[in-house]
């Protein structure tokens, strides 16, 4: 990781039913392609699954909202919004790691 890049938050939680949550924020160097200055990934699915069940993520510098296989690109309300829609799709008994 460059110098310019610091890390905000990195925590990963995996369950005992072979799932991952991990939630993950750089600051970056403000650019064309990250014109906030931020790199994002709220990730929950099965371990070493190909897709995730859920997770939003700007790391292309598109916003994107992956659901399985799916990938739309999504409208960037802010961190906190869209870690709130994360955390509220995540199963009940593990919202409260969040």
């Amino acid at each position: 990781m460059s110098e310019d890049v610091t890390v905000v938050r990195d925590e990963i939680e995996a369950y005992a039913d072979g799932t991952v949550a991990r939630v993950r924020i750089l600051a970056v160097p403000e650019s064309e392609k990250f014109p906030d200055g931020i790199k994002y990934a709220f990730h929950y699915g099965d371990a070493g699954a190909d897709d995730p069940i859920i997770r939003f993520d700007n790391h292309h510098g598109v916003h994107e909202l992956h659901l399985g296989s799916r990938v739309v690109e999504a409208d960037y309300p802010g961190l906190q919004t869209l870690y709130r829609a994360w955390r509220a799709a995540l199963p009940f008994d593990k919202r409260t790691d969040w």
